[in-house]
């Protein structure tokens, strides 16, 4: 499975804005300048999130975005569908749909593989992400980021 770049951007998105909108709500050029991402394709993706609840919008002269509930309930499971839409590697029904089903070796193998990218990423809270992705690989803290 390859995730794509609204995956990808989204995801590290999110985590901006748990990062740095614990207090304020967070300016979507802010976001950008800091991930090095295009505005308008980050506009994008916040309005997929934010149709999802995992987003919400501030209006005002002090708005921006906000995350919609705290990082311990957020998965990345509910990022990365909001964006992404199902996340199996294969398309494979787990019933007698498939006119294939009861021929088909493989169908164990699809089944082990899309639940287990499922579970993990359903059981990994941003509080997680965040917690273990906030070091540069020499131990030093990454820039604006709270360990």
């Amino acid at each position: 499975m390859r995730l794509s770049t609204k995956g990808r951007y989204g995801l590290r998105a999110v985590v901006d804005l748990a990062v740095h909108g614990s207090d304020a709500a967070v300016s979507i050029s802010s976001i950008a300048s800091r991930q090095g991402l295009s505005e308008g394709y980050l506009e994008q993706l916040i309005a997929k999130l934010k149709k999802a609840g995992i987003v919400t919008s501030i209006r005002g002269t002090n708005g921006g975005y906000r995350l919609a509930r705290d990082v311990k309930e957020i998965t990345v499971g509910d990022v990365l569908r909001a964006l992404e839409g199902n996340l199996n590697v294969v398309q494979c029904p787990d019933d007698q749909s498939c006119d294939k089903y009861d021929s088909c070796v493989t169908k164990y193998v699809w089944k082990r593989i899309n639940d287990s990218i499922n579970e993990v990423v359903d059981t990994m809270t941003l509080e997680e992400v965040i917690r273990n992705g906030c070091h540069y690989s020499d131990g030093s803290v990454i820039q604006g980021m709270e360990c």
